[in-house]
């Protein structure tokens, strides 16, 4: 193990809250500072749902992270929030052709059935039966999987920096981190607003701002933003359980996915996962435009009836600090000892909180864990194809 005993992280979103509270539980010396107020209004993490779903096409490897996150997201519900922020409602996944190999629904599908789980199949009848909100003349084949569902992430994150408080992290917001401080080749530590603060070892946790730190990644990293819709439905009851879960409009051809009505907020909120646009996270607007207004109500036409005329009640763009692979980079920077880095969540990193803190410890340590390879430093030919399976790969919008 490495003798560094006192580390600071920066940024206080899920990358850097559960790295902070895991290098806790390991003995360190913990200090989490963020640039705002702390859950952060414009992270990523901050918002009141996100996927939990153990589906990834044929990619094994995440399917076995995605199924451990879902065990200690249940016991997180019991041990550490009091209450399910953590909702294991299921998820339903369908399609507008045939399943067919190599699709990502047929691979779903057929890798939950050989890893001992239990899908139920469903065709356009049984969409229809089952779903009544679902326009079943357009969905023809997919699947029922009642292991998985939706995390209330803004809660996450807030209840998270709480349990950290009380396992003795340092946690310090508005304190906006300008650039590093280096001696005789090592990062020590960084220049806030408020001055310098000293550690033996630095983390970025910093989403979309990572960038801003480390332009030496910016053929490695990106950030874009994505259109999130919030519907106020004329009957919530048609868009609850056990009528309707959390949902994929067969995403990959789409992008499309979403979650049944909030149980706090009353909404039925949609979004879509594909290329998005490319914006600086401090310098651009985050609007959604009139053509993602026009793209929501074309596909509510052909997906959820119901909803067509359904009043839009809030809109964001989510930021995700993309890789061209689409998967995290999580490791020790190659040139400068003493800085790891823990970012490019692609939209699709949340699940993952309750196994993101010990794959960055075990970063900082030197350990060795069978993810490591695929979230390593690493640079990409400027052709490279992302390889999220449930991402839409058409125009940006």
């Amino acid at each position: 193990m490495t003798a560094v005993r006192n580390i600071l992280i920066v940024g206080a979103g899920i990358f850097g809250v559960t790295a902070a509270i895991a290098l806790r539980e390991r003995g360190y010396q913990i200090c989490l500072v963020d640039s705002g107020r702390i859950p952060h209004p414009l992270a990523a993490s901050t918002d009141i749902s996100k996927v939990l779903r153990i589906e990834y096409g044929a990619d094994e490897m995440y399917a076995t992270l995605s199924e451990r996150s879902r065990e200690r997201w249940l016991v997180w519900n019991h041990d550490l929030f009091g209450e399910d922020l953590y909702h294991d409602i299921g998820v339903t996944i369908f399609a507008q052709v045939p399943m067919e190999p190599g699709g990502y629904e047929y691979e779903n599908y057929h890798t939950l059935k050989r890893r001992g789980h239990n899908p139920e199949r469903v065709d356009s009848a049984a969409i229809a039966r089952r779903f009544p909100a679902w326009k079943a003349e357009t969905y023809v084949d997919g699947y029922f999987n009642t292991k998985g569902g939706y995390i209330e992430s803004g809660r996450v994150v807030a209840a998270l920096v709480e349990v950290a408080k009380m396992k003795g992290v340092i946690v310090q917001p508005d304190t906006q981190v300008m650039g590093f401080v280096e001696q005789h080749g090592r990062v020590t530590g960084v220049r806030t607003t408020h001055g310098e603060l000293l550690a033996e070892h630095v983390i970025i946790a910093a989403g979309v701002w990572t960038l801003e730190l480390l332009p030496e990644l910016a053929g490695v990293l990106r950030s874009t933003g994505h259109p999130v819709f919030h519907l106020q439905p004329q009957d919530p009851e048609l868009f609850a359980p056990p009528n309707f879960y959390v949902f994929s409009a067969d995403s990959s051809r789409t992008g499309w996915y979403g979650f049944p009505t909030h149980p706090r907020a009353g909404v039925v909120k949609i979004a879509k996962h594909g290329p998005g646009l490319e914006l600086n996270p401090s310098g651009d607007a985050r609007v959604v435009s009139e053509i993602n207004i026009a793209e929501l109500r074309a596909f509510l036409a052909t997906t959820f009836p119901a909803l067509v005329e359904a009043p839009v009640v809030y809109t964001r763009r989510c930021m995700y600090c993309d890789t061209a692979d689409e998967h995290f980079l999580i490791d020790r920077h190659p040139e400068r000892a003493g800085l790891t880095i823990a970012s490019g969540d692609s939209g699709h990193a949340f699940k993952f909180a309750p196994v993101l803190g010990d794959l960055v410890a075990d970063v900082v340590e030197g350990h060795s864990n069978p993810y490591g390879e695929r979230f390593r430093w690493r640079t990409f030919p400027s052709h490279k194809q992302g390889q999220e399976p449930s991402r839409f790969r058409g125009e940006a919008s």
